[in-house]
Order: structure tokens, then C-alpha cells, then sequence
């Protein structure tokens, strides 16, 4: 362990890699003009800004060693994220070249129509993120249909993706079965349910203002692209024209989320989903067993009807289309965001064990003078360490560590805490670009975060209201004197312990 790095230091670390990370997103030729102009992948800048960070840690005392391990600390905190990852890329390659998400872009054309899409979507995204406890499980699965149907309906795709993303969230947000919704009372000292019925005071009013946004896009504006009737008409007969339509292949994803609703953790789930469209593959469109192994691994490739290229016109351009919608990757186009990850992890494991984002966050606890500002500060350093750290989990960990006596001393129950704590760390991480979860969102939807960043109104909006609720008192609930004589009692308990450990 070294010593305790000061907060300048620790400032322009991160101040560095903001700027790096602007700077190859293109936000800093935006700004400042064509001389800054840049458009990169971010793998680089974030290791450039992890070999910064180590330099600050060595200087101030922390031997390589520790900073190896704190890495391989927070990598491993990943590891589930990263073979969610790679199962979801197996999956889409199956249920492609099995007709399963095919089928169901097809039929979801035949009901949908442009001006209810996106409040149908986001209301049937939040149930199943709900019922599954997952949003990610929900953008790789639904998701994809979602926006193949957008393409179809002429709705432009950021916009679909938002509204994905808001209906994935606010869900997973809820659910007792999703593992932020179990981490951020676990941190802050309440209860599962507490928590979630907690939640419900600012999840239920951003999930209306949303919906209210997304009729109003929908009503009020027309798609481009390939939105008329002929349109529409061309995607279904080159979808049917390719592949051996069956009601029965939308049975794969009502039993994949029937089967992580039955409280199956998500890997087995989506492997039992892997092999459904195996199956199916091989009964409706006849994949030979050999075939899967380069599907799986290289991804499904659409290839067009030569038939209704030669009509010409709308048959011809919806061809083109589906040659984009119904292609994929596989799990060797995961890896690029795998990468990512990795590389965020470098950064974020650095910056967490050295003390660096801790040092920050004491220093905004400086400010927190009300209930509003101890909220505020809360809510922005979830943000904070979503940006830097690129890990919506240790968005959830630090600041609830951090803040958790600063609550308790103001006699708030922990449940504001926790409701803080998701209301900012979890809902946030899907809208910047290097997270781990808006890189996923990204590969599963086909669309960056920059482009769906606006429209994903349930993220935006909950931090605004828990902020909003803080400064107002709304919802803010008190601990009896009771409870708080309780927590010193435990606070000069746990102080005695750690005296007698080290005299030990």
C-alpha cells in the first residue's frame, strides 16, 4: 500500500483521460474546432490513461504488484458480464440462421405500426427485463427484433434504441431478480423489497414521462427510410422468401425468458436458448450440424433473394436492408467490446485501488451541506466513477460506501441511499460509450451511445428526480431515533474491533 494520493493529484488523472476519451469520440473537435478533430477507438486512450494513473500510484508509494492485483480485482468483477457477452453473440448467430429473430422481425411488421413502436417497445421491454431481471438479456434478445422492426417501420434507429434501453432499465431496475437491484441495498443497509418499493417513487413517474415522450415522437413525426406500405410489404416477402416461417419459432424467446423467470441464472438461460435455435435451425431451415460450428463462432450471413433484386424499386432496396438487419458476428464480434472492457478495467482498477476516485468523492462530500446537495453529490459521483471507473458495479460500491455515514448522520433511512444509488450508478452506465454496458448496448442494438444517448429518457430523467426529490424532501424518509442510536452503538462496536485487530 502506498499513501493516501491528494486530490490534485487525483484530479488531473481523470481530467487527462476525460479529455483523451473526448478527444477520440470527436467531442473536442465538436468543441474546439478542426484542429482537434479525431474519430478513434477508445481502447488506446483508456490505456494511455491507466499507464498515467499507475505512474501517480508508483510515485506516491503503490508497488506494481498492488496495482496489478487491484486490476485483476475489478477484471474479475467483470467476468460474468464478459461470458454474457459471448453466449449473446452465439445466440443472435443461432436464432438468425435459425429464422427465429427473423420470424419474429416479420410478424412484429404485420402488428406494429410507426405511430405506437416505440411506447409498445419500451412497455414490452420493461416487462420482460422484469420478469428476467436482466436488460442486457433483453437488448440481445428482443432488442435486436425491436430494431430490425424499427428499420422496417422507417423509425430511425437511435430512436428505437432508446427506447429499448428505457424500457430494459426501468425494468431491470425493479426486478428482484437483477443483480444491481440486490447490490444497491446490500451497500447501503436496507432490504431487497424496501429498496424496490422505494424505487417506485421516481422508476414509475421517469417510465411515464418517457412514454408520454415516446407517443409524442411517435404521433407527431414520420420515419425515413423505408416506411411506406410497399416498403414494409418488400422486408416481409425477402424474409419469407428466405427463410421457412413457423408461428412456432417465437416459442424460442417466450421459453428463454420463461426460463430465466424461473430464476435460472442468465448464462444457463441463454445457453438453453443457444441450443433452441440449434434445434430449430436444424427442423425449420434444414442447417446441417456441421454448419454451426463456423455460424456460431464467425456469425450468420444474409444473403439476398437474386429474384426481388431484379423487380427493382422497393424490392431491391428492401433486399439491401436485409442484408445489414439479418447479419451478425457471432462471438467473434464480441471480442472488440470484450476489449473494451478489459481496457476500461485497466483504467478503473487503477484509479480504485490506488484511493484516487475515493479522494474525489471525499472532496465532493465537502459541499453536501443539505439532504439536497448530499443527494446531488451522490447522484454525480455514481456518474463519475460510471465514466472513469466504466463499471456500473463499483458506480454502486464507492459512492454507497462513501456516503453511507454522511446518510445515516443526517438520519436518512438507507433506502434513500440505495434509491440513489441505482437511480444514478446503474441507469447511467448504458449512456457513456467505454462502460461496460453502453459498449454492450452498442454491439447489441447496432447503434452508438452517442446516437441513442438523448432519447433513452428513463435514463436521463431518473437522476434528475432523485435529485429534484432530495432538494425537496419529497419521498425523503427519516430513521426513527431508535434506529440511529442503533447504528453508533454498532459504529463505537466496529471502532473497538478494529483497535483490538491491530494491537492483535
Amino acid at each position: 500500500m502506498g499513501k493516501k494520493i491528494p486530490m490534485w493529484q487525483a484530479a488531473c488523472v481523470m481530467l487527462f483521460a476525460v479529455i483523451m476519451l473526448m478527444y477520440a469520440v470527436g467531442l473536442l473537435g465538436m468543441l474546439l474546432g478542426e484542429a482537434f478533430e479525431c474519430e478513434a477507438d477508445l481502447h488506446v486512450p483508456l490505456v494511455v490513461s491507466a499507464i498515467l494513473a499507475a505512474i501517480v500510484g508508483k510515485i506516491n508509494g503503490y508497488k506494481w504488484a498492488y496495482l496489478e492485483q487491484a486490476v485483476i480485482n475489478t477484471i474479475s468483477r467483470t467476468m460474468g458480464a464478459i461470458l454474457i457477452l459471448m453466449c449473446v453473440g452465439l445466440l443472435v448467430a443461432s436464432w438468425l440462421a435459425a429464422g427465429i429473430i427473423p420470424a419474429m422481425i416479420y410478424y412484429g411488421l404485420a402488428v406494429l405500426n410507426q405511430s405506437i413502436f416505440l411506447f409498445a417497445a419500451c412497455i414490452i421491454c420493461g416487462i420482460v427485463a422484469l420478469s428476467t431481471g436482466t436488460s442486457w438479456g433483453t437488448a440481445g434478445t428482443l432488442g435486436v427484433a425491436f430494431i430490425g422492426i424499427a428499420k422496417g417501420l422507417g423509425i430511425p434507429e437511435p430512436v428505437a434504441a432508446g427506447a429499448i434501453i428505457s424500457g430494459g432499465y426501468f425494468g431491470d431496475k425493479i426486478s428482484p431478480m437483477s443483480d444491481t437491484t440486490n447490490l444497491a441495498p446490500a451497500v447501503a443497509g436496507t432490504t431487497l423489497f424496501e429498496h424496490v418499493r422505494h424505487q417506485l417513487w421516481t422508476a414509475i413517474p421517469a417510465l411515464v414521462i418517457a412514454l408520454i415522450g415516446y407517443l409524442i415522437i411517435g404521433f407527431t413525426t414520420h420515419g425515413a427510410g423505408v416506411a411506406d406500405l410497399e416498403s414494409i410489404t418488400s422486408l416481409r416477402e425477402g424474409i419469407a422468401a428466405s427463410f421457412n416461417l413457423n408461428p412456432l419459432l417465437l416459442l424460442a424467446p417466450v421459453l428463454v425468458i420463461v426460463v430465466i423467470a424461473m430464476k435460472i441464472p442468465a448464462l444457463p438461460g441463454l445457453t438453453a436458448g443457444i441450443a433452441l435455435g440449434m434445434i430449430f435451425g436444424g427442423l425449420f431451415q434444414g442447417v446441417p450440424l456441421a454448419d454451426w460450428f463456423d455460424t456460431l463462432h464467425y456469425g450468420f450471413a444474409y444473403e439476398a433473394n437474386d429474384a426481388m433484386i431484379a423487380l427493382g424499386g422497393a424490392a431491391e432496396e428492401a433486399q439491401y436492408v436485409l442484408e445489414d438487419l439479418l447479419s451478425s458476428d457471432g462471438m467473434d464480434g464480441m471480442f472488440w467490446t470484450i476489449n473494451l472492457i478489459l481496457c476500461a478495467m485497466l483504467f478503473g482498477g487503477i484509479m480504485d485501488g490506488t484511493g484516487m476516485l475515493a479522494s474525489v468523492a471525499n472532496g465532493l462530500l465537502k459541499v453536501a451541506k443539505n439532504t439536497g446537495a448530499l443527494v446531488t453529490v451522490t447522484v454525480l459521483s455514481g456518474i463519475v466513477v460510471n465514466i472513469l471507473a466504466a463499471d456500473q458495479y463499483l458506480a454502486i460500491i464507492l459512492p454507497g460506501k462513501m456516503y453511507k455515514e454522511a446518510f445515516e448522520d443526517r438520519k436518512l433511512d438507507a433506502k434513500n441511499l440505495s434509491r440513489c444509488l441505482e437511480g444514478s450508478g446503474t441507469v447511467t452506465s448504458s449512456l457513456i460509450p467505454w462502460n461496460t454496458c453502453g459498449a454492450t448496448m452498442s454491439k447489441f442494438l447496432g447503434v452508438s451511445s452517442g446516437q441513442y444517448f438523448r432519447y433513452a429518457f428513463f435514463n436521463l430523467i431518473t437522476p434528475i428526480l432523485n435529485i429534484i426529490y432530495g432538494f425537496t424532501n419529497f419521498t425523503m424518509v427519516k430513521m426513527t431515533d431508535e434506529h440511529y442510536e442503533k447504528i453508533l452503538l454498532q459504529r463505537e462496536e466496529d471502532k473497538k474491533a478494529e483497535l483490538a485487530a491491530l494491537e492483535g
